[in-house]
């Protein structure tokens, strides 16, 4: 397996700080510090440090999709007619701007694209898949599974 050369360097006390972060996004410097015996200061110089090379990203705020009314789940297998490299870039272009898919993975084997959607219902899916996902140039086959029921979904990474 080869390395990304994007990773950081995480020692022991980085580690800590992220998996408190992670349980917690809103706690503070003083009491990440108070937990692992650092001082706020480094732990928030260190925070910065995180923010700064991208392993924590931009914070954005986190909706219950259900309360939100977005009862229907949807992963979308997309097969491509076509597999050259420009092919995958246009349909990968493309679904930035639906702002239904909310994930969108490129795939090996049989499925050229994984697409996480949701839609208030699933009516409001079947025009969205007769409307723009089938219409897409070079679209040859879509599968589409819809979720029952969601068992885990989370975002914390095992540090």
């Amino acid at each position: 397996m080869t390395k990304n050369t994007d990773d950081v360097a995480l020692d022991r006390t980085d580690r800590r700080i992220l998996r408190l972060l992670q349980s917690d996004a809103d706690i503070s410097a003083a009491a990440i510090g108070e937990r692992i015996g650092a001082s706020q200061a480094t732990v928030w110089r260190r925070i910065q440090q995180m923010r700064e090379s991208g392993l924590i990203p931009p914070q954005v705020v986190t909706l219950d999709r259900r309360k939100a009314g977005f009862n229907a789940m949807i992963f979308a297998q997309v097969k491509l007619s076509s597999h050259g490299r420009a092919n995958l870039a246009e349909f990968a272009d493309t679904i930035q701007n639906f702002p239904e898919v909310l994930e969108a993975y490129v795939m090996m084997g049989s499925t050229d694209f994984l697409l996480r959607i949701v839609t208030p219902d699933i009516e409001a899916y079947e025009r969205f898949f007769f409307e723009k996902l089938s219409q897409l140039p070079g679209v040859q086959e879509v599968t589409s599974s819809m979720a029952l029921s969601e068992i885990k979904q989370t975002s914390v990474l095992p540090l």
